[in-house]
Protein backbone atom coordinates (compact mmCIF):
# COMPACT_ATOMS: atom_id res chain seq x y z
CA UNK A 1 0.00 0.00 0.00
CA UNK A 2 1.50 3.47 -0.91
CA UNK A 3 1.77 6.09 1.36
CA UNK A 4 -0.71 9.30 1.91
CA UNK A 5 1.38 12.36 0.24
CA UNK A 6 1.86 15.14 2.72
CA UNK A 7 -0.53 17.08 2.60
CA UNK A 8 0.15 20.73 1.41
CA UNK A 9 -3.40 22.81 1.25
CA UNK A 10 -6.45 23.07 2.71
CA UNK A 11 -9.66 23.80 1.59
CA UNK A 12 -13.01 24.49 2.92
CA UNK A 13 -16.60 24.36 1.92
CA UNK A 14 -19.18 26.86 3.26
CA UNK A 15 -22.04 26.47 3.82
CA UNK A 16 -22.72 23.69 6.58
CA UNK A 17 -19.00 23.34 7.43
CA UNK A 18 -17.65 26.78 8.15
CA UNK A 19 -21.04 28.41 9.09
CA UNK A 20 -24.51 27.62 10.37
CA UNK A 21 -26.10 28.44 6.99
CA UNK A 22 -27.69 25.14 6.04
CA UNK A 23 -30.11 25.74 9.01
CA UNK A 24 -30.60 29.04 7.44
CA UNK A 25 -31.29 27.35 3.80
CA UNK A 26 -33.69 25.20 5.48
CA UNK A 27 -35.65 28.35 6.45
CA UNK A 28 -35.38 30.08 2.97
CA UNK A 29 -36.18 27.16 1.18
CA UNK A 30 -39.37 26.46 3.39
CA UNK A 31 -40.47 30.37 3.30
CA UNK A 32 -39.83 29.94 -0.90
CA UNK A 33 -41.97 26.93 -0.81
CA UNK A 34 -44.99 27.77 1.31
CA UNK A 35 -45.42 30.56 -0.43
CA UNK A 36 -46.54 28.55 -3.39
CA UNK A 37 -47.89 25.82 -1.08
CA UNK A 38 -45.46 23.28 -0.95
CA UNK A 39 -43.34 22.04 1.56
CA UNK A 40 -39.23 21.79 1.65
CA UNK A 41 -38.84 18.05 2.16
CA UNK A 42 -35.33 16.37 3.84
CA UNK A 43 -35.62 14.37 0.28
CA UNK A 44 -35.46 17.35 -1.89
CA UNK A 45 -32.61 19.26 0.37
CA UNK A 46 -30.28 16.24 0.16
CA UNK A 47 -31.01 16.07 -3.89
CA UNK A 48 -30.11 19.59 -3.40
CA UNK A 49 -27.47 20.13 -1.16
CA UNK A 50 -23.66 20.88 -2.31
CA UNK A 51 -25.22 21.57 -5.53
CA UNK A 52 -24.81 25.31 -7.17
CA UNK A 53 -27.68 27.34 -6.40
CA UNK A 54 -29.16 27.79 -9.56
CA UNK A 55 -29.00 24.09 -10.34
CA UNK A 56 -30.71 23.68 -6.68
CA UNK A 57 -33.20 26.08 -7.81
CA UNK A 58 -33.66 24.07 -10.96
CA UNK A 59 -34.49 21.10 -9.16
CA UNK A 60 -36.69 22.75 -6.58
CA UNK A 61 -39.12 23.71 -9.44
CA UNK A 62 -38.73 20.35 -11.13
CA UNK A 63 -39.48 18.64 -8.18
CA UNK A 64 -42.61 20.10 -7.05
CA UNK A 65 -43.64 21.74 -11.15
CA UNK A 66 -43.47 25.02 -9.86
CA UNK A 67 -44.38 28.02 -12.14
CA UNK A 68 -41.39 30.04 -10.73
CA UNK A 69 -37.95 30.73 -12.52
CA UNK A 70 -35.13 30.43 -11.48
CA UNK A 71 -34.55 34.08 -11.58
CA UNK A 72 -37.49 35.06 -9.47
CA UNK A 73 -36.27 32.00 -7.00
CA UNK A 74 -32.83 33.09 -6.67
CA UNK A 75 -34.01 37.35 -6.47
CA UNK A 76 -36.47 35.61 -3.62
CA UNK A 77 -34.00 33.72 -2.11
CA UNK A 78 -30.99 36.82 -1.69
CA UNK A 79 -33.94 39.08 0.00
CA UNK A 80 -34.54 36.47 2.58
CA UNK A 81 -30.98 35.71 3.55
CA UNK A 82 -30.45 39.99 3.60
CA UNK A 83 -32.60 39.58 6.23
CA UNK A 84 -31.52 37.19 8.45
CA UNK A 85 -27.83 36.54 7.89
CA UNK A 86 -27.19 39.68 10.18
CA UNK A 87 -28.50 38.21 13.54
CA UNK A 88 -28.68 34.51 12.70
CA UNK A 89 -24.90 33.49 10.96
CA UNK A 90 -22.79 31.61 12.99
CA UNK A 91 -19.45 29.53 12.88
CA UNK A 92 -19.40 26.33 13.33
CA UNK A 93 -17.65 25.03 16.27
CA UNK A 94 -13.94 24.35 15.60
CA UNK A 95 -13.61 26.66 12.94
CA UNK A 96 -12.04 29.45 14.44
CA UNK A 97 -9.43 27.23 16.24
CA UNK A 98 -8.38 25.33 12.92
CA UNK A 99 -8.26 28.81 11.12
CA UNK A 100 -5.60 29.81 13.32
CA UNK A 101 -3.65 26.19 13.69
CA UNK A 102 -3.43 26.24 9.81
CA UNK A 103 -2.18 30.09 10.13
CA UNK A 104 0.72 28.92 12.59
CA UNK A 105 2.31 26.62 10.45
CA UNK A 106 1.34 28.23 7.74
CA UNK A 107 -0.64 25.87 5.49
CA UNK A 108 -2.57 27.41 2.87
CA UNK A 109 -6.34 27.52 2.54
CA UNK A 110 -8.83 28.16 0.38
CA UNK A 111 -12.59 27.78 -0.26
CA UNK A 112 -14.67 26.48 -2.81
CA UNK A 113 -18.43 26.82 -2.47
CA UNK A 114 -21.14 25.84 -4.84
CA UNK A 115 -22.61 29.33 -3.68
CA UNK A 116 -22.57 32.32 -5.85
CA UNK A 117 -19.94 35.29 -5.30
CA UNK A 118 -21.88 37.73 -3.95
CA UNK A 119 -23.48 36.12 -1.30
CA UNK A 120 -20.15 34.01 -0.50
CA UNK A 121 -18.50 37.30 0.00
CA UNK A 122 -21.34 38.66 2.46
CA UNK A 123 -20.90 35.41 4.45
CA UNK A 124 -17.45 35.61 4.60
CA UNK A 125 -17.36 39.10 5.16
CA UNK A 126 -19.75 38.80 8.57
CA UNK A 127 -16.71 37.43 10.17
CA UNK A 128 -13.71 39.31 8.82
CA UNK A 129 -12.56 36.11 7.10
CA UNK A 130 -11.97 37.34 3.20
CA UNK A 131 -8.33 37.98 4.20
CA UNK A 132 -7.37 34.63 6.10
CA UNK A 133 -8.06 32.89 2.33
CA UNK A 134 -5.51 32.56 -0.59
CA UNK A 135 -8.71 32.59 -2.74
CA UNK A 136 -12.41 31.82 -2.93
CA UNK A 137 -13.54 29.83 -5.59
CA UNK A 138 -17.28 29.66 -6.22
CA UNK A 139 -20.23 28.35 -8.58
CA UNK A 140 -19.84 31.23 -11.09
CA UNK A 141 -15.87 29.77 -11.36
CA UNK A 142 -16.88 26.83 -12.50
CA UNK A 143 -18.59 24.70 -15.97
CA UNK A 144 -19.58 21.81 -13.70
CA UNK A 145 -20.85 22.42 -10.19
CA UNK A 146 -20.05 19.55 -7.46
CA UNK A 147 -20.81 16.39 -7.51
CA UNK A 148 -18.19 17.03 -10.48
CA UNK A 149 -14.48 17.27 -9.18
CA UNK A 150 -13.98 20.81 -11.12
CA UNK A 151 -13.81 23.06 -8.31
CA UNK A 152 -11.18 20.84 -6.20
CA UNK A 153 -9.15 20.25 -9.37
CA UNK A 154 -9.27 24.30 -9.98
CA UNK A 155 -8.07 24.83 -6.42
CA UNK A 156 -5.50 22.55 -6.70
CA UNK A 157 -3.84 23.89 -10.11
CA UNK A 158 -4.66 27.76 -8.41
CA UNK A 159 -2.18 26.15 -5.21
CA UNK A 160 0.19 24.46 -7.59
CA UNK A 161 -0.15 21.33 -6.00
CA UNK A 162 -1.17 17.81 -7.36
CA UNK A 163 -5.00 17.19 -6.20
CA UNK A 164 -3.32 14.33 -3.79
CA UNK A 165 -1.75 16.47 -1.60
CA UNK A 166 -4.97 18.53 -1.03
CA UNK A 167 -7.16 18.42 2.21
CA UNK A 168 -11.02 18.69 1.16
CA UNK A 169 -13.00 19.83 3.95
CA UNK A 170 -16.95 18.68 3.61
CA UNK A 171 -20.32 18.21 5.09
CA UNK A 172 -22.53 17.01 2.23
CA UNK A 173 -22.28 13.65 -0.09
CA UNK A 174 -22.16 15.84 -3.54
CA UNK A 175 -19.58 18.04 -1.78
CA UNK A 176 -17.46 14.52 -0.74
CA UNK A 177 -18.05 13.04 -3.66
CA UNK A 178 -16.49 15.98 -6.08
CA UNK A 179 -13.40 15.78 -3.43
CA UNK A 180 -13.10 11.99 -4.14
CA UNK A 181 -13.58 11.84 -7.59
CA UNK A 182 -10.38 14.84 -7.72
CA UNK A 183 -8.54 12.52 -5.79
CA UNK A 184 -8.59 14.54 -2.78
CA UNK A 185 -7.74 13.80 0.74
CA UNK A 186 -11.27 14.21 1.16
CA UNK A 187 -12.63 14.56 5.14
CA UNK A 188 -16.55 14.39 5.94
CA UNK A 189 -17.85 16.35 8.52
CA UNK A 190 -21.45 15.40 8.81
CA UNK A 191 -24.08 17.66 10.35
CA UNK A 192 -27.43 17.04 11.61
CA UNK A 193 -28.48 17.80 7.60
CA UNK A 194 -26.01 15.21 6.20
CA UNK A 195 -25.60 12.47 8.77
CA UNK A 196 -27.80 10.26 7.33
CA UNK A 197 -25.70 10.97 3.52
CA UNK A 198 -23.17 8.75 1.54
CA UNK A 199 -19.98 9.32 2.28
CA UNK A 200 -18.04 6.21 0.34
CA UNK A 201 -15.04 6.59 -0.77
CA UNK A 202 -13.51 9.59 1.66
CA UNK A 203 -10.71 9.38 3.77
CA UNK A 204 -12.14 10.33 6.89
CA UNK A 205 -15.36 10.69 8.95
CA UNK A 206 -14.88 13.77 11.21
CA UNK A 207 -16.99 14.73 14.35
CA UNK A 208 -16.69 18.18 13.71
CA UNK A 209 -13.35 20.74 12.53
CA UNK A 210 -12.16 19.96 15.93
CA UNK A 211 -11.19 16.59 15.34
CA UNK A 212 -7.67 15.78 16.17
CA UNK A 213 -7.33 13.52 13.46
CA UNK A 214 -7.86 16.40 11.22
CA UNK A 215 -5.30 17.70 12.98
CA UNK A 216 -2.86 14.75 12.47
CA UNK A 217 -3.34 14.23 9.10
CA UNK A 218 -1.82 17.63 9.09
CA UNK A 219 0.85 17.26 11.32
CA UNK A 220 -0.49 19.98 13.47
CA UNK A 221 -0.69 20.05 17.23
CA UNK A 222 -3.39 19.03 18.48
CA UNK A 223 -5.58 21.76 20.79
CA UNK A 224 -5.88 20.88 24.62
Amino acid sequence: MSEQPLLQAVVFDLDGLMFNTEELYDDVGEILLQRRGCHYTGELKREIMGRPARVGLKIMIEWHGLEATVEQLQTETDEIFAEILPTRLRALPGLEALLRALESVPVPKAIATSSGRAYTTTVLSQFGYVPRFQFVLTGEDVRAGKPAPEVYLTAAERFGVPPATLMVLEDSENGCRAGVAAGAFTVAIPGPHSREHDFRGVSLVADSLADSRIYRALNLPVPV
